[in-house]
């Protein structure tokens, strides 16, 4: 398999391993990178994924220009294929951490969209160039981009296809964090751990909001996020986060407790 999941401490760390090729995905890289969120969706022992790239040329480059992309434009099947990949309709409410490592270009740009916190490599670029080339960023970018970063930066990346370097990815709000190369990993792994130590139950909570709550009504919005936010005042997690810090004590939550404890209990 050419999309490797590893899985150590609570961490599930996916890593695109196609290096000699950008790690530009083929069809059943796809289907691999998929089949990997939706292993850390359902593995008890996973509470947060890390996502990159092998080797430090690159993090993805997206779909391989001699499988992908001609089986694409041939109808040889339709792109909401990649939905999985994409993490198009996903129910997945662990954090991802996108630790971005060289190129992030196309298809991989719209993978590292899909992420919730991501940090990148000095040397790291990113582009969408699929303009140049007679077709458009369809793998969740034209709903997420202009939603995720102001319009005018949004528009720019998808209009005229330039690469940007890390720190103007940084500038246009794309990534949290630019770091050495070298320590890119150590990094990831150290916010993936930090995450480990918060409520599963209130992480989860809160992707679920982002998701929802984003494009309703105003009124509409509030009432759900009420319905949503009473849940995890009432849950068990929140009873002891606020036990420890009465007791002054680091909290144990029962969602990392208990392996494969439900979200709301």
């Amino acid at each position: 398999m050419s999309v490797r999941l590893d899985v150590d401490g609570g961490i599930g760390v996916i890593t695109i391993d196609r290096p000699d090729k950008l790690n530009a995905l083929t069809l059943a890289m796809y289907d691999e990178l998929g089949e990997a969120f939706a292993q850390v969706r359902d593995d008890p022992r996973i509470g947060v994924a890390v996502l990159t790239g092998a080797g430090d040329r690159a993090f993805c480059v997206g779909a391989d220009l001699g499988e992908s992309i001609p089986a694409l434009t041939a109808e040889r099947f339709d792109i909401s294929e990649w939905d999985a990949a994409h993490q198009k309709h996903s129910t997945l409410e662990k954090p991802v951490v996108a630790a971005i490592n060289g190129l992030c270009l196309g298809g991989g740009f719209e993978i590292m969209l899909s992420t919730d916190i991501r940090l990148a490599a000095e040397d790291a670029q990113f582009a969408l160039p699929e303009t140049g080339v007679g077709v458009v960023p369809a793998g969740g970018t034209l709903v997420r981009l202009v939603r995720q970063i102001p319009y005018a930066f949004a528009m720019d990346l998808m209009l005229r296809g330039d690469r940007i370097d890390a720190p103007t990815a940084l500038r246009y709000g794309l990534v949290n964090r630019v770091v050495p190369a070298s320590v890119l990993r150590e990094e990831a792994l150290g916010v993936a751990e930090q995450l480990l130590t918060k409520s599963a139950t209130a992480i989860a909570t809160v992707k679920r909001a982002a998701r929802a709550l984003a494009d309703l009504p105003e009124d509409e919005a509030f009432r759900l996020e009420a319905v949503l936010g009473q849940q995890a005042f009432a849950s068990a997690d929140a009873r002891e986060g606020l036990a420890a810090f009465a007791e002054r004590r680091p909290p144990v939550f029962p969602s990392r407790a208990r392996p494969g404890a439900s979200i709301g209990s």
